[in-house]
Parts: C-alpha cells; structure tokens; sequence
C-alpha cells in the first residue's frame, strides 16, 4: 500500500486521541501511540526491542508494560475502533462481515494456545497460534480486521497450570473457532455494525450450528463448504452439494468476481435454489464455482438470505473473501500483526489490537488518498461516506 506519511501527523495524533478514553494513565496512552508509530514505520521487525528504539527508549521495558501490565481496556479499545471503522467506510446496504482464521509460527510450548497445527500461513502443520479474526468490508470503501478470538486447544484449557501460567483467566472455556467467529458477530450486532452478509470458508461453513446460528438470527450468509457436504432436500432425504450441482441439468453462466491483477475474475458459476424449512422460513441455495481452465476445479458455497438473492449478489459476497486475506497480508507486511513476541494471554490480544489501529488507519488513510486523486469521485454518497477521517493531513476534527 503506497501512502504518503509526509503530512500523516496531525491526523494521525487525532485518530489515537480517539482511544484516549481508555487509558486511565498518560504513560500506557502515550506508550500506545509510539506503538502503533512503530508498527507503521518502516522497521524491518516490529518487536518490543526495534519499537523501544523507535520510541527512543534504552529497554523494551515500556513497550514490554503495555501489553502485560498497564490499567488499559484493550476490550474498549476494540469497540472504539469497531465504531471508528463503521463511521468510515460503513456500508448498510452492502457491508460485509468476513470470518477468516492466521497462523503465527511460534517457538517453545509457553506462549497461550501454541500447539502443533495446521496453519495456511505455513501451508502444513506447525507450532504456531492461531487466531480467529473479523473484517468489515464495503465494497468500493475499503476493509479492515475489526475484531481478533485466540483459539485456544482443549490441550490448553484442560490443563490449569499451563494455562494460569500464560496469563488465561480461570473463567475461559474450550471454545471451537466457529464458537469464537459467532462470539465477534454477536458483539458486531450489538454495537449496532451496519452489514448485509457474511462469508466465511470452508472451516466455518462446515459448522451447522454456526449455520443454524445465523438462520435464526436472519442473518444473511455465503458459506464454503465441502464437496461432501449434506444438505437436506426434503424433510426426509438429504444429498451431498456435489451431487445436487452435478445433476445433469445443472447450467454454468460466466460471471466475474471482480477485476483481478489480470483483468476481470471470470468463472463458471451455477446456482441452484433448495426448499427452505417450515421452520424457519427464508432462501436457501447452493452456489457453484467451477474454473473455466480446469472443469474439474471446484468449490460449493451454502447460502441463505430471508429475501431472494440473484447468484451476481451471491458471486460477489462469495468473492469478497479476498478482503480478509489482504488485511492478514498487509498486517503482517505493514502492521506488525505477527511481529510481536508475547507469551501472556491478555498480552496477545493488546498487541493484536494495536495492530488493528494501525491497519485500520492505513485502510482510512488510503480512503482518504483515492479521493484527493479522483476529481470525480462525490465527497459524499450513500455508498461512499463522508467522514471525520476523511482530512488527515489537518488532522481529524471532532464529532
């Protein structure tokens, strides 16, 4: 992401300002900003040495405190920046919620929840954390990760000790990574976050409660799910999604997901309506991805949504599934998300959060650069919002 930092200051001063509530003490309020200085900076690691430096500090001992120690609400500053995302790029009519999982390659058996896993991040099985996160994506407004579950092994939580030792409160239970998805978009809901859909992969579509969840809840979804995924076709027989989209009189129309690197995303997709409960009334339907090159290429998405959906609406819901994998990408690059080097439980939430800011302005300051280079682009529309984040190069006023 090329931003220009040259007049960031004033702007970036005032976005922090908006945390400020939840720092009782000046010292871990103060701390906080150089940190997420630091992890904006062009530092090749961004750990609690490189980020002390930075700061002009001889130790990393203050950087150390603020994620172990400090009297700081890491809980509120999340939400604060829930709601500063929502009134930056919020989208009622098409904001997204996607779920989507990362790895972070660890050393030893100390820091909470590391286990041997299957990581995406490594492609295999590898010591690492993993971490369970939520994006908010509009489309045409950008995106950023708005909400962050570590996803702690039974092997974890079955052991007191171990657990006491990494700073795990007594009162946290075993809880699946669907469990933690469907806990981030309860309290999506309840702050009141504009969106229409979520999508996930294959992990969370596999999840029927978590399907069951967002149907009683009438929340709209596109899911990924296995090709051997059942699916009820009347109250008394069920069928795979393979088998229902491989039905002979199936038919394919070549949409695009988007404009890619190359040009536009084309694929074959099919969609294929299925009865709805008389339990639970609603739009249920099975999407099918089908590569253009290889026909042998596949992927199957469960859908919902309480009024009819056309398969272009479900295509590019499915399709924004990217947006989360380019906040994992720049967050790692530009944000420090996986530079940090924490063994506490609370530890890895605070440094996770502060990542979160500072993806999160880069994603308002990129907002910010596109419309000082578009003549065309309105200052404001219901798609694309104006807001107090808008001029951060005078800084950002208030409400």
């Amino acid at each position: 992401m090329d931003i220009d930092f040259s007049h960031w200051g004033p702007g970036f001063d005032a976005y922090m300002a908006e945390f400020a509530g939840r720092f009782p003490r000046v010292e871990p309020r103060r701390r906080a900003i150089f940190y997420v200085r630091g992890l904006l900076s062009e530092l090749e690691r961004k750990n609690g040495w490189t980020l002390a430096e930075g700061a002009g500090d001889k130790t990393p001992d203050g950087m150390q405190r603020l994620l172990n120690a400090s009297p700081w609400d890491e809980g509120g500053v999340r939400d604060d920046l829930r709601e500063i995302i929502t009134n930056a790029i919020g989208d009622k009519e098409r904001g997204i919620l996607v779920v989507d999982e990362t790895g972070f390659l660890k050393k030893g058996k100390k820091s909470a929840g590391v286990a041997r896993m299957y990581t995406g991040t490594a492609g295999k099985t590898e010591n690492c954390q993993i971490g369970v996160f939520l994006a908010y994506t509009s489309p045409g407004g950008g995106h950023a990760l708005i909400d962050r579950e570590l996803y702690l092994p039974a092997a974890w939580t079955n052991d007191p000790d171990r657990s006491s030792a990494a700073g795990i409160p007594d009162d946290v239970q075993f809880a699946t990574k669907y469990q933690l998805a469907q806990r981030m978009i309860e309290r999506t809901r309840a702050a009141g976050t504009p969106f229409t859909w979520i999508t996930a992969d294959e992990v969370y579509g596999q999840a029927e409660p978590l399907r069951d969840y967002l149907e009683s809840e009438k929340i709209s979804y596109v899911l990924a799910v296995r090709r051997t995924e059942k699916v009820a076709l009347t109250p008394d027989s069920s069928s795979t999604a393979e088998t229902v989209v491989g039905a002979p009189e199936t038919q394919w129309q070549r949409i695009s997901a988007g404009e890619g690197t190359k040009g536009p995303r084309l694929s074959d997709w099919s969609l294929i309506q299925i009865p709805s409960s008389m339990n639970r009334p609603g739009h249920r339907y099975i999407l099918a991805r089908r590569s253009i090159d290889d026909p042998t290429d596949l992927a199957y998405y469960f859908c919902y949504s309480e009024r009819p959906a056309t398969m272009q609406e479900l295509v590019q819901v499915a399709a924004s599934r990217w947006t989360v994998e380019e906040c994992f990408q720049t967050g790692k690059n530009e944000a420090g998300l996986d530079h940090y080097q924490v063994r506490d439980y609370t530890a890895w939430y605070r440094h996770m959060t502060l990542s979160m800011i500072a993806l999160a302005f880069l994603t308002i300051v990129k907002g910010a650069e596109e419309k000082r280079g578009s003549s065309t682009r309105t200052t404001a529309s219901s798609h694309s919002p104006a807001t107090k984040y808008d001029d951060y190069s005078t800084g950002f006023s208030g409400p």
